[in-house]
């Protein structure tokens, strides 16, 4: 029987989600900018000032799959508690940093922790909000997540300007407790509808195993080495799934898949997105920064019209989604990332900045309409007792969407222009590799809208 919470509860798990999707968030999109400052402090080369940046990511695509399991089992409130505090510990780590290890371990722990919350904050609000008016729940945690992303590059640049790049750390602290008490004193009630299977141990060993190969691998694209890493990691892949299908409670039910095309291709639309639109934002800052010559801040404020308008589009889609076919909204998401995507690939030196802002501001809106529906379709096609592995799994396809992104865009840099710096006399071959590599996404995104508009012939419950 579906037990039918207070709008106490429901606020409760509401402000719980987006507290620690703002953090989580902000906490990720602020480093990025603090990066020239802690390699200057610990005197880092360019590739240890990327594993800062990644390890986290690394980390909590490892362990989310496996974390939203032990969360269905034992608890999505306990597990969620124990990751908010290990996230604040991890913060503080990081900002007590003394040398690069330590820096690096604090990282990892905030990957941990971090992925404990993406396996249960939307579990959670799963749970607790009624069909009706999930979409609208999950709406607000998808533009809690596009405020964090929005400020964090601001707020990164003025703490590490002003007060030093530790302070970014520093204030995951108190947003940290402050969602802790929620937890802990104003969401009452526990979700473990799968506390009588046991954990796949081995089966979470081999998942990490091919998470690392796949996400490491294309990360070090196109060399020889990434290549060898892919290979091996879809070898593992056919591995877990022949010994998932064959384990009586396995760490992901392969029926999920099997049996339900809404929550197969819904997944499979989420990795599409993320691959066509995450690297964006990183072409787009070394276009306005090296071709246009604006500098960080300048470049920084630009970029912000791709959050913004996603921030305040989601939640209205979430909404929008509770009323009609989700994969619908979601295909119109797509095609309107598409369009920006499809714009972006006629970029020229002289392009005006303005064209510049529109195209941002299509692909925010299309991440706007997709993201809240897509979300809402993939957890109203599972059982309850799924929740948190659900959950997981839409995190694995972000992150993992996010890395073949990167890797495309690094493969066409690479080619194009080698290991020789963008200087002025590059530009024409830069802008041929971002112009390749944007027209690679938008066909991406064409797929991508047949993904979506196959869960359009039913609706989430």
């Amino acid at each position: 029987m579906i037990q039918i919470y207070d709008k106490r509860t429901q606020n409760a798990a509401l402000a719980v989600s987006m507290l620690s999707a703002i953090f989580n968030s902000m906490g990720s999109s602020s480093v990025n900018v603090a990066l020239p400052a802690i390699g200057q402090e610990f005197s880092m080369n360019a590739a240890m000032l990327g594993w800062v940046a990644t390890t986290m990511i690394l980390a909590a695509s490892i362990f989310v799959v496996p974390f939203g399991k032990i969360a269905d089992i034992f608890g999505r409130k306990k597990l969620m508690i124990i990751g908010t505090s290990v996230y604040t510990i991890g913060s503080i780590l990081a900002a007590l940093s003394v040398s690069t290890f330590f820096l690096l371990t604090s990282r990892v722990i905030q990957g941990i922790g971090a992925s404990m919350i993406f396996g249960t904050s939307v579990a959670i609000l799963t749970s607790v909000f009624p069909a009706e008016k999930r979409g609208w729940a999950l709406g607000w945690n998808v533009s809690a997540v596009y405020m964090g992303l929005t400020a964090g590059p601001f707020i990164g640049g003025l703490l590490t300007s002003y007060l030093g790049w530790r302070y970014i750390f520093w204030l995951n602290v108190p947003l940290g407790i402050l969602s802790l008490f929620f937890l802990v004193f104003m969401l009452k009630g526990e979700w473990a509808e799968a506390k009588d299977e046991k954990f796949d141990y081995l089966g979470s060993l081999i998942l990490a195993l091919l998470i690392t190969c796949l996400i490491y691998g294309l990360s070090k694209m196109p060399s020889y080495l990434g290549g060898i890493l892919l290979m091996f990691g879809i070898v593992l892949l056919f591995i877990f799934v022949k010994f998932e299908e064959k384990h009586v409670n396995p760490v992901v039910n392969m029926k999920l898949f099997e049996n339900n095309i809404v929550f197969t291709y819904s997944n499979l639309a989420t990795l599409i997105h993320y691959s066509s639109a995450f690297a964006v934002s990183i072409m787009l800052s070394l276009y306005l920064q090296y071709v246009k010559g604006f500098d960080p801040r300048h470049a920084g404020v630009i970029l912000m019209a791709q959050p913004a308008v996603m921030m305040f589009i989601a939640p209205w889609a979430g909404k929008i989604s509770d009323k009609y076919l989700p994969g619908t909204i979601a295909a119109i998401g797509m095609s309107m990332t598409m369009i920006g995507l499809v714009l972006f690939s006629f970029l020229q030196i002289d392009t005006p900045l303005l064209y510049i802002i529109v195209c941002l501001m299509f692909i925010g809106a299309g991440f706007g309409f997709f993201s809240s529906p897509n979300t809402n379709a993939i957890m109203s096609s599972v059982e309850r007792r799924y929740y948190g592995v659900a959950s997981g799994i839409i995190s694995t396809m972000r992150q993992s969407g996010q890395m073949v992104g990167l890797a495309i865009a690094t493969m066409f840099l690479s080619f194009f222009i080698g290991n020789f710096q963008i200087t002025p006399d590059k530009h024409e071959a830069f802008l041929l590799a971002v112009k390749s590599a944007f027209i690679v996404f938008s066909v991406f995104c064409f797929f991508g809208i047949f993904a979506s508009l196959a869960k359009g012939k039913q609706k989430g419950i």
